[in-house]
């Protein structure tokens, strides 16, 4: 009898057990701009974990886009692979040539997901491939876009925003005042945004800044990427319209808020920051060009690292097919700026009703007919920061010239890449 007892109370404790089981999954996510982000994806985490039972998410706040992706690898190589990681959209072609991440098709079952990607906007989905295949899924993204000061423009008798490099500089000029009390200009110099906006000047200077479909090639000794550094640099040392030295985005989104810079190149990701931080009449356009307009795409993507079992991988897909729905994905472009990379997004009432009302959200969407993918090659940030290292160096020292820093960057780029082009390009086959 006590056996029996004993027996059926088991079975009931792991009826009761398997009832109320959910797969565990961790997710890691950097918070780029803002505290406010990540209490929001904390959010969204816990909407998702109270919307079903199968799946419990646990959300993992990882710094930067460069320390997500060092935190991420590390808890790969300590046999903890992450289910889902918010990824720099360009950092997918790495992981995946270093057998890293998984293709999304491993997740995505039943789902269809090259109508899926259909739906994504065109200019996003090149950084969601590699070697054919779909290996991450675009979630927030981004182009850099011109912020400027409408009363400042209004004050030097400016009537619209630059469209071209000429009328760049002649506006920095007319907006500037003398020792720095006012910059006509201001950009973010630090790491990643650097070399990202040395990206964005080339392409609008006509060049490409690295081979988007071999992953061993870099142009930064090019004619378009010199002009490019060229151009930056002499914000600041020619034309004295921009401070020299190295300028994170916080300083520039600062001296914008308080009047000290009239004009400031952010990512439209920091556009609901600008919005309710901006206490004067401000507007925003597209980046001037040179000989083109274009742009590369910015912001981050999901990625699943190799080494979950099949459960996770399941749960994986359910939260990552949650959070990129039109809905939630429409709902972070709102909150946060970034627009959203699911063109069905755009149809929903809400966000109809929402872009009416601030037509500025509008830009980065209206830039995307221009854009382009982000540099993403063998050991991106090795390989990104050998041109950042040079351009901090040009705003640093004006004896430097644009030839000798492009040079460098050159080579020491394709030293990074020498392994990568040994075992490929310069293979016979």
């Amino acid at each position: 009898m006590f056996f029996r007892s004993a027996v059926g109370a088991l079975c009931a404790g792991l009826i009761a057990s398997s009832a109320v089981a959910a797969e565990r999954i961790e997710f890691m996510f950097p918070a780029p701009v803002q505290g406010k982000l990540s209490r929001e994806m904390q959010k969204l985490v816990k909407e998702f974990n109270a919307s079903q039972s199968d799946v419990e998410v646990v959300g993992v706040f990882t710094g930067s886009y460069d320390e997500t992706k060092v935190k991420s690898q590390a808890a790969a190589e300590a046999g903890k692979p992450p289910a889902v990681v918010l990824m720099s959209a360009n950092f997918a072609t790495e992981l995946a040539m270093n057998d890293l991440i998984v293709p999304m098709e491993q997740l995505a079952g039943d789902t269809d997901l090259g109508a899926m990607m259909e739906e994504f906007w065109p200019a996003v989905r090149p950084n969601a491939h590699f070697a054919g295949k779909v290996y991450s899924i675009p979630f927030q993204n981004s182009t850099p876009i011109l912020y400027y000061n409408k009363e400042h423009f209004k004050e030097a008798g400016i009537e619209m925003a630059p469209e071209t490099w000429a009328e760049w500089v002649d506006a920095a000029k007319k907006l500037a005042k003398p020792d720095g009390e006012r910059w006509g200009i201001m950009m973010p110099s630090n790491y990643d945004y650097n070399g990202w906006l040395v990206q964005a000047l080339t392409m609008a200077n006509g060049g490409q800044f690295y081979n988007p479909v071999y992953p061993g090639e870099i142009y930064y000794d090019h004619a378009s990427t010199q002009g490019a550094l060229k151009f930056w640099r002499d914000f600041a040392h020619q034309h004295k319209v921009m401070p020299t030295g190295v300028t994170d985005s916080k300083q520039v989104s600062t001296a914008f808020f308080s009047g000290k810079a009239s004009m400031i190149v952010l990512s439209t990701g920091a556009l609901s920051f600008v919005r309710e931080n901006a206490k004067f009449d401000y507007d925003v356009a597209f980046m001037p060009r040179n000989i083109r307009n274009s742009v590369p795409i910015g912001g981050a993507s999901l990625v699943s690292f190799k080494g979950t079992s099949d459960a996770q991988k399941k749960a994986a897909w359910s939260f990552i097919s949650w959070l990129t729905s039109a809905e939630k994905i429409g709902h972070w472009s709102r909150f946060t700026g970034y627009f959203a990379p699911r063109q069905t997004a755009y149809d929903l009432p809400e966000m109809k009703k929402f872009v009416a009302e601030n037509p500025d959200a509008l830009r980065a969407v209206e830039q995307l007919a221009y854009a382009g993918p982000w540099i993403a090659t063998y050991n991106t940030v090795a390989v990104r920061k050998a041109v950042e290292d040079e351009m901090q160096a040009l705003l640093s020292d004006p004896e430097l010239t644009y030839r000798t820093a492009a040079a460098r960057a050159q080579e020491n780029a394709d030293k990074v890449l020498a392994p990568y082009a040994e075992q490929t390009a310069l293979s016979l086959q």
